[in-house]
């Protein structure tokens, strides 16, 4: 199977205007996101994916691999649907430009073991942290038994009112498409659970299409946040320091 990667890549975020290109150590973070990526034996190509000429110039700077997009897109998986008509792929990856620590092995979980014709993947891990629980940039989402979606909110789900003997799980920002995936979301309407809690994969669901969850055991923030930035900046100095990356 071909494996291609996408970086969306907005500039106009509505909480951090300019995120990708936000200083990380000396480097803008949609520079670390496209190194951890590039780290992975199995992708064949990763592409930044933007809707910005300041963001096209950094790649190019870099010498990243830059689509530009359409400025209209309301989400990432829409952006990744554009660029992807230009790149032939069995699977198309999407890995969110604000996941500057995730590591490729966790990115690895969404390549499927074999092509389907229609499939959707999406990488969740266990929270830890009760802020992270309570914090609405956090999705949390619940599964069946098979380990598909059964719903996604910026609340804490389930609720603890019978048993506390449960985890809390949080989507990652690393999904997995085959053309006909995308192609069905770009062309399908906004459901009204999606227009509540403003949560694309909610649009699979609301459709009845199955997203297949894989748990991992990562240990990443999605900077959504100045606060978020600050303390991604902190480990990232921390392992400079420490010898483990290098610029």
């Amino acid at each position: 199977m071909r494996i291609v990667a996408f970086i969306p890549a907005r500039y106009d975020s509505s909480r951090m205007k300019g995120k990708p290109l936000a200083d990380l150590c000396g480097r803008p973070m949609i520079w670390w996101v496209y190194r951890q990526v590039k780290k992975s034996k199995k992708i064949d190509r990763v592409y930044v994916a933007t809707d910005h000429e300041q963001i096209q110039l950094v790649c190019d700077h870099y010498d990243i691999p830059c689509i530009m997009t359409s400025p209209n897109h309301l989400t990432s998986t829409e952006r990744l649907y554009e660029a992807a008509q230009t790149v032939s792929a069995d699977v198309y990856l999407c890995i969110n430009g604000d996941e500057p620590l995730i590591q490729p092995q966790i990115i690895e979980k969404a390549i499927p073991d074999e092509e389907e014709s229609f499939f959707a993947v999406n990488l969740m891990t266990r929270i830890d942290s009760p802020v992270e629980a309570v914090d609405n940039t956090n999705i949390k989402v619940v599964t069946d038994s098979q380990g598909n979606a059964l719903f996604f909110s910026r609340s804490p789900i389930p609720h603890p009112k019978s048993s506390i003997l449960f985890d809390y799980y949080k989507h990652l920002g690393v999904l997995a498409y085959s053309m006909e995936a995308l192609k069905f979301f770009s062309e399908t309407e906004k459901g009204p659970l999606e227009k509540i809690e403003d949560i694309n994969e909610l649009r699979f669901i609301e459709h009845g299409k199955k997203l297949k969850m894989i748990p991992v055991e990562a240990h990443t923030l999605s900077v959504d946040t100045p606060k978020d930035l600050e303390y991604v900046k902190s480990i990232i100095q921390n392992r400079l320091e420490r010898g483990e990356l290098k610029l």
